[in-house]
């Protein structure tokens, strides 16, 4: 059986990594002086409610000796795999795994492990590891596999907006004169990801005009949605996310929408109230 590895950049549920025999590679995650592994030791909610109180969370990549271990086994093993990262542009962890399969390979040279850079992040992430997983049920080769998912990774479409400002200007994201404005005039940024990079696209006053927004970039850019499935990841905000789950039902009538808490290690940039919406774009052909 082929192997399927990811990062906890993906915010998949806790639950769907054992169900679906998904291992988990976590990034990790200080808060208040101690170091968590995402999803296995700390929960999300944890984590924004410290930010909530004052906290400044710091994170990190999957340590390399994580992956060692890992991509030892599966050579031992002989067995194949696929390790599907968080966007390169937002994380050392697909170059760190890179290194650390090139190292396992000069001493196991069998080794055959594909590791995909997504350049997606959250659930835009998290879809394609769930494609994997239905690929591999179907007993789709190794090479078919990283061919499929390379393709839908390269047309996953990412639109969010924040609600404080001050989380993005922390990371460099925005300018802390930006931030200060935004916060007085009630600002939203709308945000896409670009070749892995978060890329502010417009501005909007107001959350509910940012959502409009997005629903109008997601016609643009989706087309037909009716064999499509959208994810929605929130911070710690779920209630809002069943609101634009239900305006985007209403307007697009997609396949599915799934709804997922936006991770610690994401969260701990973008801050509590965030909204993501993801989708595959007009050309991507399953």
């Amino acid at each position: 059986m082929m192997k399927i590895y990811t990062d906890s950049g993906c915010d998949l549920p806790k639950s769907y990594y054992e169900e679906n025999d998904v291992i988990l590679l976590p990034l990790r995650v200080q808060v208040n002086n101690n170091e968590y592994d995402d999803v296995l030791s700390i929960d999300s909610k944890e984590v924004y409610d410290a930010i909530r109180q004052g906290a400044h969370p710091k994170t990190s990549q999957v340590s390399p000796e994580l992956f060692l271990k890992h991509f030892e086994d599966l050579a031992k093993s002989g067995e194949q795999g696929i390790y599907i990262a968080f966007s390169s542009e937002l994380s050392g962890t697909y170059s760190t795994a890179v290194m650390i399969r090139n190292q396992v390979i000069e001493q196991y040279p069998t080794l055959k492990l594909a590791i995909i850079d997504s350049k997606c992040a959250s659930l835009g992430h998290g879809l394609i590891v769930q494609e994997a997983v239905q690929l591999r049920k179907t007993g789709t080769p190794l090479e078919e596999i990283e061919t499929k998912v390379s393709s839908l990774a390269s047309q996953m479409e990412h639109l969010f907006t924040v609600e404080d400002l001050d989380y993005l200007a922390k990371g460099g994201r925005v300018s802390k004169a930006s931030a200060f404005l935004g916060g007085l005039l009630s600002i939203k940024p709308i945000l896409n990801v670009e070749d892995g990079k978060l890329v502010p696209i417009e501005k909007s006053r107001g959350r509910k005009k940012a959502i409009a927004r997005m629903l109008d970039i997601m016609q643009e850019r989706g087309g037909d949605f009716s064999d499509k499935i959208v994810g929605i990841s929130h911070s710690d905000d779920e209630a809002f996310a069943n609101d634009v789950k239900a305006l985007i039902q209403e307007k697009f009538a997609p396949k599915e929408v799934q709804i997922t808490m936006i991770g610690s290690v994401i969260g701990s940039h973008v801050g509590p109230g965030t909204i993501a919406i993801f989708f595959t774009n007009k050309s991507y052909q399953a």
